[in-house]
């Protein structure tokens, strides 16, 4: 069965945060149930991107990311599943041992090639293109973060399946492209509070802007970037982090990633504590998965004691 012909419908689960009695309801949709490998807003933003090869035949896909990248995991599993040859552009050196999420690219059968960050800088350049066209030939390029007009129609369809009354959505942020599928998907309607886990992100809010108008041709202002729980950049973390997701699980059994929902998340109990969220509203938290990162930063840190799971 083809995992993309329906939408698959996950729990949304009443949540409690540590140390936090003001009266906000908030849930979470658990869109890291979605698919054991392809999750959270992975699943949405390659969904049309596999429809679309498999509807005109290609079968070479190119993307691009980082060497712990939740996309590039994804990805390569996508492209074993529905037989596609995966390329996966990585920026930086290999390095040895090789990190836990490109081992399970590498497992899935996609070739992966590194490239200087000064050369990677230049991926989405024509000339770059033209480069990559030369050496494998015909592809259908998936920008990095896997963000383009057809991963932004799959962000669209998120909040399809959410059976309950909510005033604010609360999401984390890379590239933006989820971000501005859920936004475009409300079509003025609620709020949108969006958390940026890379540092100085103010970027991101004319990519998310970009990204709306190229899937709905609108512009839309129903959202704000919460731009102070970045911990420091993308991928960077600090022992208070560490603590909030293992208080949360206890409470909640919900695993946080330490890259991207958990920085939303704890950010979210802290904007509830400053009352950026008035007392009285619901709020719709969506978890978009990534949990395989989790691996992928112990092996980064090396498994240091007393600051990780």
């Amino acid at each position: 069965m083809n995992i993309f012909e329906k939408n698959p419908i996950v729990p949304i689960q009443k949540i409690t945060f540590p140390r936090n009695d003001i009266p906000v309801n908030v849930f979470m949709k658990r869109d890291d149930l979605t698919d054991i490998f392809i999750s959270g807003n992975k699943y949405y933003k390659l969904k049309y991107n596999v429809l679309y090869a498999l509807e005109n035949n290609i079968k070479k896909l190119i993307s691009f990311g980082g060497a712990y990248s939740n996309h590039i995991h994804a990805f390569s599993y996508a492209c074993k599943l529905f037989g596609f040859d995966g390329i996966g552009i990585i920026r930086g050196e290999l390095t040895y041992p090789i990190n836990p999420t490109l081992k399970f690219a590498a497992e899935n059968g996609m070739k992966i090639e590194y490239l200087s960050r000064s050369e990677y800088r230049l991926k989405h350049t024509d000339e770059f293109k033209s480069k990559l066209i030369e050496k494998y030939g015909e592809f259908l390029y998936v920008p990095e973060g896997g963000s383009n007009e057809l991963a932004i129609k799959g962000a669209a369809e998120i909040l399809d399946n959410v059976n309950i009354e909510y005033d604010y959505v609360t999401l984390a942020a890379g590239t933006g492209g989820t971000a501005a599928g859920v936004i475009s998907s409300l079509k003025g309607e609620k709020f949108v509070y969006v958390f940026p886990v890379l540092k100085g992100s103010e970027f991101l809010r004319g990519e998310v802007n970009k990204f709306i108008n190229l899937h709905s041709s609108a512009s839309y202002n129903n959202y704000d970037l919460v731009k102070d729980f970045h911990f420091g950049g993308y991928a960077k973390t600090k022992p208070e982090l560490f603590y909030f997701i293992d208080e949360f699980y206890e409470l909640n059994e919900i695993q946080l990633d330490p890259v991207y929902t958990g920085k939303m998340m704890f950010g979210l109990n802290e904007s509830i504590k400053s009352g950026l969220i008035p007392e009285g509203k619901t709020v719709l938290a969506i978890h978009t998965g990534g949990l395989q990162g989790i691996e992928g930063m112990n092996h980064r840190l090396g498994n240091q004691p007393d600051i990780y799971f």
